[in-house]
């Protein structure tokens, strides 16, 4: 009997490795413009499970920074546009760090700080001029702290703020930004600070679907293109416009600095003009930049630096304003279950297997249990 048990053991742990998923040092947006959302604690279980291991989070909610306590995942807070004015007062910005940063970071890992998103593409010059102090006095408070060697201070930009970005070599930022955006990446140089980009290749092909090849923008199979002028080849659309981003950097002079893409993805849904807007559509960009992901793939004009990226968004969320597709780029309902499947499994009531699965799984058992009774007889 014990050769019995230690089969059905074996059999157990064999079984269970056919659904787990590696873990992988993949990031997911933690929206919660929603009023149907499982609280923290379960959210904490989903992630768990599926071993995502990095958050980005668009305030600095305790709930689900108490909630993550003592795990392994990694948190980008955010400090909202309605905080950068506030944010220049070295006064207000430290008292900030001690109450929303400081009573968390020894049990919750908090290794990031985006002050402010998409703010040099709005229409609020006066919040554009609070940007880079807010940022600077920001970081001054986690130095007075003895924190700013664990967190960064950083803020995500829209892809708009490239005035070119084809081909890759010749991206440029908008001259109308540039004044700013030369503060920002002196202060990421100056800091080590990662420069987070907004890409969405969904919105290239929405808007210009005749143009562009939608297995470009999806990762599937495609002749590509290439830039003229590296002869690098560009397979998919979003390692361009990452390399695009790299090219306008060093435009102004920094070729030091990092490019990390803070939110991209591809709704399930959208509004009769949102072309493309699908669940397969979704499933197939998502899943093949999952896979780019798991090879700790580079863009071709960064081939050594694996791209970083934080998936949009965990949920699809209810309450969110604009166009349909706003509601619908979540990976999960709100139940847990997935709105299609990329390879990360939930917490869904019960494990479903395809057929296939089950027919392998089936008749592993049944041999492993044909070998265990001759054993034991």
């Amino acid at each position: 009997m014990a050769t019995f048990f230690w089969v059905l053991l074996f059999l157990l742990t064999f079984s269970d490795s056919l659904v787990c998923v590696r873990g992988l040092g993949v990031g997911i947006n933690y929206g919660q413009i929603a009023n149907n959302l499982p609280p923290p604690s379960r959210v904490a279980n989903l992630l768990k499970s599926v071993n995502i291991s990095r958050v980005k989070l668009y305030d600095a909610d305790p709930n689900v920074l108490s909630a993550f306590a003592n795990s392994d995942v990694e948190f980008v807070i955010g400090l909202g546009n309605e905080y950068l004015q506030k944010m220049t007062d070295p006064v207000q910005a430290q008292s900030w760090i001690q109450q929303r940063v400081q009573p968390y970071i020894s049990l919750t890992k908090i290794t990031c700080i985006t002050v402010g998103n998409e703010v040099l593409t709005g229409n609020d010059t006066q919040l554009k001029s609070y940007l880079i102090p807010a940022m600077q006095t920001v970081y001054g408070a986690l130095s007075n702290l003895g924190l700013s060697k664990e967190i960064f201070v950083t803020t995500a930009h829209s892809f708009g703020i490239l005035s070119n970005s084809y081909p890759p070599s010749a991206g440029a930022f908008r001259q109308d930004l540039a004044e700013y955006i030369q503060s920002i990446l002196n202060f990421h140089a100056q800091t080590d600070s990662p420069f987070l980009i907004n890409a969405y290749p969904f919105f290239a092909y929405k808007d210009d679907p005749e143009q562009i090849s939608l297995s470009y923008a999806l990762f599937q199979p495609n002749s590509g293109m290439i830039d003229p002028l590296t002869n690098l080849h560009y397979d998919n659309m979003l390692y361009a416009q990452i390399d695009s981003v790299y090219s306008a950097i060093k435009a102004l002079g920094h070729t030091d600095i990092q490019v990390k893409v803070s939110e991209t993805g591809w709704p399930s849904k959208g509004d009769q003009n949102e072309v493309g807007a699908t669940p397969e559509n979704a499933r197939l960009y998502n899943g093949n930049l999952l896979r780019r992901i798991e090879q700790s793939q580079g863009t071709p004009g960064k081939p050594s630096v694996p791209v970083d990226i934080y998936f949009f968004a965990l949920f699809n969320e209810d309450l969110k304003t604009g166009p349909l597709s706003e509601r619908n780029y979540g990976l999960y309902y709100p139940d847990g279950t997935p709105v299609y499947n990329i390879g990360l499994q939930g917490f869904r009531p019960r494990m479903d297997y395809s057929s296939s699965e089950r027919n392998v799984i089936s008749f592993f058992i049944c041999f492993v249990l044909s070998m265990a009774f001759s054993l034991c007889a």
